[in-house]
């Protein structure tokens, strides 16, 4: 079975005997009580990497995205990008919960940011913008320089979940370098920085790494780190996850630009074979979604695809109407495997066609009624 489920990028797995040893997995302290030294450390990377001034390491996108409400004041108002994954989406909820005005705006859309800011019903309320920086669904980067520009001029703040950018996008992309140079994600790619910037990240995609972090000034750390609940309740990241964080940083230190340009070339292999069949994918980003075969259900494409030995991720991004099919490229997968997938979708068009028209005839249906029933149940989200 060829797999295409992974997110770990850049291949990094972390087996034991590759990281420093360990006396016990967790000091039985929250972390507002006590963080050992490589907890420190890997801050400190994590804020080099991204151009932060600081940064604090967490047990998930969760546990930081549960103290947004450190973040973001009570005097403030929250705008949220109808795109954003479900776990910022479950913070922003708790917020609203709380009495704090919330409303979301569409998809990678800042004029209508831009409109909502200029004509706010809460001018009392300093705004703050949550977004991804970078959405598998659609397969673009968030427009962060336009969101920034609008959020500024109205004194307010951005926040960025930049989980599947980590890694991957970094300072200077160019034609000979498509993800840029470092891997310190969206604000890399983008060369903004400042105090009202903060990062809200995972580590377990491009790095392989289940341990999040919150990056941005000082002051934002700081405040953080002293009224964080989840630091004075919740579990701390072990000293496993610790070990291959400091890890992860390492080797993207001595490794990461080549182990980038692999991934990119095995992508460019990938959307070139489609290409070659009058196929196409979205982006030159990792994850690969919908190779353009129009009218084709996606639970459809899913299924031939597992039956000829393919193993695809099945989801419905929230920027999308409809369920899609994704391959994940990571840098250690053979040239072998990506070419077979490739054979594997011109395979699977002819049998697609055959399930579509059984569908259709069976249910009487249109292609276009099928899609719009395709929608319901919603299928698992993946990450």
């Amino acid at each position: 079975m060829l797999d295409f489920t992974s997110a770990l990028y850049l291949g990094l797995r972390h087996a034991s005997p590759t990281l420093r040893p360990w006396a016990q997995l967790t000091l039985g302290v929250p972390s507002a009580l006590h963080e050992p030294a490589v907890a420190h450390r890997v801050a400190e990377g994590l804020a080099r990497l991204t151009g932060t001034e600081g940064a604090s390491v967490a047990r998930s996108t969760l546990h930081a995205f549960w103290d947004l409400e450190v973040l973001v004041p009570a005097s403030r108002a929250i705008y949220l990008d109808a795109g954003a994954y479900p776990i910022a989406r479950w913070g922003v909820e708790r917020l609203a919960c709380r009495g704090i005005p919330c409303r979301t705006f569409p998809h990678n859309d800042p004029e209508r940011l831009a409109d909502l800011l200029d004509h706010n019903m809460h001018r009392d309320r300093r705004p703050v913008v949550v977004s991804d920086g970078w959405c598998p669904g659609c397969g673009e980067a968030a427009p962060l320089i336009e969101y920034l520009s609008i959020t500024r001029r109205h004194d307010g703040c951005l926040v960025l979940d930049d989980t599947q950018a980590l890694g991957i996008l970094g300072r200077s992309p160019g034609p000979g370098c498509p993800y840029g140079i470092g891997g310190g994600g969206s604000l890399r790619a983008d060369g903004i920085g400042g105090p009202d910037l903060v990062v809200i990240s995972s580590m377990a995609k491009g790095f392989g790494v289940p341990l999040a972090f919150v990056a941005g000034s000082r002051r934002t750390v700081t405040e953080f780190e002293s009224r964080s609940e989840a630091r004075t309740h919740a579990s701390p990241p072990s000293f496993a996850d610790l070990h291959a964080a400091d890890r992860a940083l390492e080797v993207n230190a001595a490794q990461g630009e080549g182990r980038r340009r692999r991934l990119a070339d095995l992508v460019a292999r990938f959307r070139d074979g489609l290409g070659d069949r009058g196929l196409r994918s979205m982006t030159q980003f990792p994850v690969q979604t919908r190779a353009d075969i129009p009218g084709r259900r996606a639970e459809d494409i899913h299924r031939v695809l597992l039956e000829l030995g393919v193993r695809t991720v099945l989801h419905r991004p929230a920027c999308q109407a409809v369920p899609v099919v994704s391959f994940l490229i990571t840098a250690d997968l053979p040239l072998k495997t990506v070419d077979a997938a490739v054979r594997a979708v011109t395979r699977a068009i002819p049998e697609i066609t055959r399930a579509q028209t059984t569908y259709e005839v069976h249910h009487g249906q249109t292609s276009a009624t099928v899609h719009q029933c395709s929608c319901s149940p919603r299928p698992e989200q993946h990450r």
